[in-house]
């Protein structure tokens, strides 16, 4: 593609949580091989050593042979001197400690509560969104007074309710949330073409799947590759596989997932689930009874001392990295940030999937951060209409949609009992007596209660 190369040549970027050893690595390795752009990147991290090590890692990489761009990263003191005449702002923070993870995970099962992943729904999502809430109110204050203009990219959860924060605080806001779940699901329907119908292709791309849904429940309800009709062709797929799953991608095994929970929910509405089963499990709780049931669908829990082990590893590998001990990998991530920043930039246009407010993109009466796609362009981003979900399926996401509006609400008032009203009105907690959740719901809140200084204590 041929593009100007002086338009790009100083891209400023604030990342917010610039010592992730996550995204930040993997936003470092697309850029690495990325020529189109160039420029700066400021770290903010609220810890200082993780920003400052990831600034000695990413400028040794940059400064190697084989980096198709030219990149500085530099370690930020302050939001203001972070945000201050940036063009985009990459948010993905981590809201408190593995302490308070391990409540939002664990605290629940005393009570027979099991939750895969608990950064979204159910009790663990909820208090993570209390959390988290405070933290974006200023985050968007701060965008709004020193780079008003700029695109922010959200990748932190809760993300429906993250990224609607931001709206309610700044509502000429210019932001979305991106969220890599759907690329799996698509990874299937290619496995499917190959299957099916000997169609050998690996660029996900070139399906058109329409999405529509909310953020770790969003579903696919149109898929075709040139003339063909997927969904036919997936359903065929599902019936050889729904019984011992299948895995569309190799990771960790606190990660597995053989895929029968997106099955068995395709089987029982004619459309495709379209994140992974951890967070599709917490959804339809039904298939999240006890670890039993976990290994019975597939899929696994995700314990946080699996968490706190893997930060140590991390640690290690950042060391190493900076210290020049050990050379930085570099693979394409299979993210779309850097893809849609050069579309904002007017380098070409993409249709991905991302979550923004609804304005009419999806059929529902909430009004709520939705998924769905989204053509990118030149400094623009139009939502593209998916129509309305099948009634069965916008019956069983009616319930979560109303609980994220309250949970917001919530958050934003700091109003301690309509969380609880939200809590009640979760299905992971539908079974317990009024007296165990409001037990559950205290031993929570009290658990977390050093990121929620501004609530009121639950008075139930």
């Amino acid at each position: 593609m041929e593009y100007d190369k002086n338009l790009c040549r100083d891209i400023q970027i604030c990342y917010i949580g610039g010592g992730s050893q996550g995204w930040a690595w993997k936003l470092m390795s697309d850029l690495y091989l990325e020529e189109a752009l160039s420029g700066t990147i400021r770290l903010y991290d609220i810890d200082g050593e993780a920003a400052k090590a990831n600034e000695i890692i990413g400028n040794r990489l940059f400064a190697g042979e084989g980096a198709k761009s030219q990149w500085n990263f530099v370690t930020a003191a302050s939001l203001e001197e972070g945000l201050t005449g940036a063009d985009f702002v990459i948010i993905s923070i981590l809201p408190a400690t593995f302490e308070e993870m391990r409540s939002d995970v664990h605290a629940s099962e005393t009570y027979g509560i099991y939750q895969s992943v608990g950064d979204t729904v159910g009790p663990g999502g909820l208090f993570r969104a209390l959390r988290t809430v405070p933290m974006y109110e200023v985050i968007a204050e701060a965008i709004r007074a020193y780079c008003p203009k700029a695109w922010v990219i959200n990748y932190t959860n809760p993300m429906s309710i993250c990224t609607g924060a931001l709206y309610r605080i700044f509502p000429e806001i210019k932001a979305f949330g991106c969220c890599h779940e759907v690329f799996g699901a698509q990874r299937l329907l290619l496995m499917a073409m190959k299957e099916e119908l000997g169609i050998e292709e690996t660029d996900r791309h070139k399906l058109r799947t329409n999405v529509a849904g909310i953020n770790h429940f969003t579903w696919i309800t149109e898929a075709s590759y040139q003339d063909i009709d997927l969904l036919p062709v997936y359903e065929r797929f599902v019936e050889k596989h729904y019984l011992e799953g299948i895995c569309d991608k190799v990771t960790d095994f606190h990660f597995m997932s053989q895929n029968k929970v997106k099955f068995d929910l395709f089987r029982r509405y004619g459309v495709i689930a379209a994140a992974g089963d951890r967070h599709l499990a917490e959804f339809v709780p039904e298939y999240l009874k006890d670890p039993e049931t976990v290994q019975e669908w597939g899929y696994a829990l995700t314990p946080i001392e699996y968490r706190i082990e893997n930060k140590k590893d991390l640690n290690e590998k950042s060391m190493a990295y900076a210290s020049g001990k050990s050379p930085i990998p570099i693979e394409p991530s299979g993210e779309e940030g850097v893809v849609q920043i050069k579309a904002l930039l007017g380098l070409g246009e993409i249709v991905t999937n991302v979550n923004l407010p609804n304005k009419g993109q999806l059929e529902a009466s909430h009004e709520i951060v939705v998924e769905t796609n989204a053509l990118f362009s030149k400094d623009s981003v139009r939502p593209v209409m998916a129509g309305a979900l099948p009634d069965r399926v916008a019956l069983l996401m009616g319930r979560h949609m109303q609980n994220q509006e309250m949970i917001l609400k919530a958050a934003l008032e700091r109003d301690t009992q309509l969380a609880f009203s939200a809590f009640l009105n979760d299905p992971t907690v539908a079974g317990l007596r009024l007296k165990e959740a409001k037990e559950l719901f205290t031993r929570m809140f009290e658990n977390t209660q050093k990121y929620l200084p501004d609530y009121p204590a639950p008075r139930l």
